[in-house]
């Protein structure tokens, strides 16, 4: 669809924020990307079916995304409807053990909210950036745990536009994927259960989680967390590192000299620079020592 058609089909829509060639740069962890052709950001489940719906019907194409921490946007932008869940869906509520929260609630923001409420369990989603849409989506975890140890069930939008609601069991999760991903479906909200512990305990687990993350990632620059997939039986940051590529950087992209398994923005490095650094990565782990490195980032968008 033509730019003033797509112009002409969401300009005065009530379907919450509505922004035309909007800079992706500006809505990822990384800082890279090109514009979107329109950026729709709902402030209700309401708006966001009416947003998906309209997409559909006029055969727009469109890209749900969360706080953009884990994807790589290509320099050409994104053409159609991005639709952002953020903000305006991010309520959390607690009912005994029992925690609602909707998808564009912050990861670490509900694991402060389990905290607070004395809950246990969630503690090792503290400092996973992210939303809680995409941490069902990819099953999110880290040291030892995963949402799908604590989630009973989930709601999201289905292709045929319909409210569907599916326990954990029918979830299909599995390490970073999920039947949202299989099905092509939109996380509305996900309920979890927790249970009940000593607020000092979490706090110490969730400061001592903390620490790791900020002294072994490089937190402190552009990137979308973890690079590369693990590889059975190995650690993507280790063969990195063995292979000699440590700091290794094209342009504005860098392997990180802090922990080899990120590919961090060090001076407003492009899609396609971050790319050609990843394929050398790919290629010499891969010649050194047999192993295919898959990228745990999601590519999007056009050259």
């Amino acid at each position: 669809m033509e730019k003033k058609e797509l112009i002409k089909l969401f300009d005065n829509k009530d379907m919450g924020k509505i922004m035309f060639d909007e800079p992706m740069k500006n809505h990822t962890s990384f800082k890279i990307g090109g514009t979107a052709d329109v950026m729709i950001i709902p402030s209700s489940e309401d708006e966001l079916v009416s947003a998906v719906k309209l997409c559909r019907e006029n055969d727009v194409e469109y890209y749900i995304m969360g706080n953009g921490t884990n994807l790589l946007v290509k320099d050409g932008g994104m053409r159609g409807a991005v639709i952002k869940i953020n903000e305006g869906l991010n309520k959390v509520d607690v009912d005994g053990n029992k925690v609602y929260c909707q998808a564009g609630a912050l990861i670490t923001g509900v694991s402060r909210v389990a905290l607070i409420h004395s809950l246990t369990g969630f503690e090792f989603a503290n400092g996973i950036p992210g939303t809680i849409g995409g941490a069902v989506t990819m099953n999110a975890g880290a040291y030892g745990g995963e949402v799908k140890d604590v989630i009973i069930r989930v709601r999201a939008i289905d292709k045929d536009n319909n409210i569907v609601e599916y326990t954990n069991s029918e979830m299909n999760f599995r390490y970073r994927g999920s039947r949202v991903v299989d099905e092509g479906l939109i996380v509305l909200s996900m309920e979890m259960e927790l249970k009940p512990g000593n607020y000092d305990e979490i706090d110490a687990i969730m400061k001592d989680l903390t620490l790791k993350r900020t002294s072994k990632q490089p937190l402190e620059l552009p990137s979308a967390g973890s690079t590369f997939k693990r590889p059975e039986g190995y650690f993507a940051g280790k063969l990195i590192d063995d292979a000699g590529l440590r700091g290794l950087r094209y342009r504005g992209a860098q392997i990180s000299e802090k922990h080899c398994g990120f590919v961090v923005n060090v001076d407003n490095a492009t899609c396609e620079e971050v790319i050609h650094l990843i394929s050398v990565v790919q290629k010499t782990v891969r010649d050194k020592f047999g192993v295919e490195l898959e990228m745990e980032i999601k590519l999007i968008g056009e050259d």
